[in-house]
């Protein structure tokens, strides 16, 4: 399940105020992005491949709901993906662009599914 978050929880997420040890996934998107939308499925879909992994969340970040999100986090544009490490490193990784950008969807559930199991280990 991916849970739609406000800027307060991705603050809290980024600084590891979460009570537990966890691999945080953020798919950033704004209203207007015809990519984001049509890689929503595609992400919701992987978010149910880890439904049964201990300590790895999905969530979803409207970059509509602030002014600017690189006040917050050095994403370039949606969709962005991150994974934030909420244990005592606060490790923070950015999905890189995709050597190969699919044209529907930006990025493909593979390259994501690459990106979240390095974040995990």
């Amino acid at each position: 399940m991916v849970e739609r978050i406000s800027i307060s929880t991705l603050e809290k997420l980024m600084i590891g105020d979460v009570g537990e040890h966890a691999i945080c996934v953020v798919k950033f998107y704004s209203n207007g992005c015809h990519l984001c939308h049509a890689l929503k499925d595609t992400y919701e879909q992987i978010a149910g491949e880890y439904k049964d992994f201990d300590n790895i969340y999905f969530f979803a970040f409207n970059t509509n709901d602030v002014m600017s999100i690189k006040e917050y986090i050095d994403v370039d544009g949606t969709p962005s993906i991150c994974a934030i490490d909420t244990s005592g490193k606060n490790k923070i990784s950015i999905l890189a662009d995709p050597p190969a950008p699919h044209p529907e969807t930006w990025f493909t559930a593979s390259y994501i599914k690459r990106f979240i199991e390095k974040a995990r280990k």
